[in-house]
């Protein structure tokens, strides 16, 4: 089938010509190259979140527990905790 050029008559049936009916249309991608951009790029929004999520933890996760006898805390396996 031959490339519809952009003066012959637009293949919708509209009776315009091409260049000014469904041209845009056919350059742009339609719908699902939009939705295809909008999920693309809330997927990386959100892997953005994640990453900066995991530096705002705390990364001790350890049971702290006082020591009388050294005056300071000692994590459960008793390394001195600062």
């Amino acid at each position: 089938m031959a490339k519809t050029g952009r003066n012959d008559l637009c293949a919708c049936g509209s009776g315009q010509k091409y260049k000014k009916c469904c041209e845009a249309k056919d350059l742009a991608g339609g719908t699902q190259s939009r939705i295809m951009m909008f999920v693309v790029g809330g997927a990386v929004l959100a892997a953005i979140i994640a990453g900066l999520a995991s530096f705002t933890g705390e990364t001790s996760t350890a049971t702290r527990i006082w020591s009388a006898e050294h005056g300071h805390y000692h994590d459960a396996n008793g390394v001195e905790v600062p």
